[in-house]
């Protein structure tokens, strides 16, 4: 099985430049718990900015979702992999770095999004 098979292509994004506040609105109203951040120059690498970056930015900065930006709280840049790579070496590579979400990518350019959870329901569908 290949990424390609298991990814969701209807990734969410959102600039680096807008407020964690911002964020949370598409999060929220989008029903997700991650986005993709843009890149911000085409040469540039995208980021991942999770419910969790925002909390751990919020409480260890003692910062207000208004004033702080994506930026400061996303990861970047994101792991990313391509949409031919196989799914147990996407697996893999999501527990050795310790990390539930990565950008799928082809030639630089974001084609999709995969999930710890993507490739559970994939296992489980396996098993009666």
């Amino acid at each position: 099985m290949l990424v390609k098979d298991v990814m969701i292509t209807e990734v969410h994004t959102v600039s680096p430049f807008a407020s964690l506040r911002e964020a949370l609105s598409l999060m929220k109203r989008h029903n997700v718990k991650s986005l993709v951040v843009d890149k911000s120059s085409p040469h540039d690498a995208y980021g991942l900015i999770t419910y969790t970056n925002v909390l751990k930015t919020v409480i260890a900065e003692d910062g207000d979702i208004d004033l702080l930006n994506v930026y400061d709280a996303c990861a970047k840049p994101a792991i990313s992999v391509g949409k031919s790579l196989a799914v147990k070496h996407v697996a893999a590579l999501m527990s050795d770095h310790k990390v539930k979400r990565l950008v799928v990518v082809d030639d630089n350019d974001l084609v999709g999004f995969i999930a710890m959870n993507d490739i559970m329901d994939l296992l489980l569908s396996k098993i009666d």
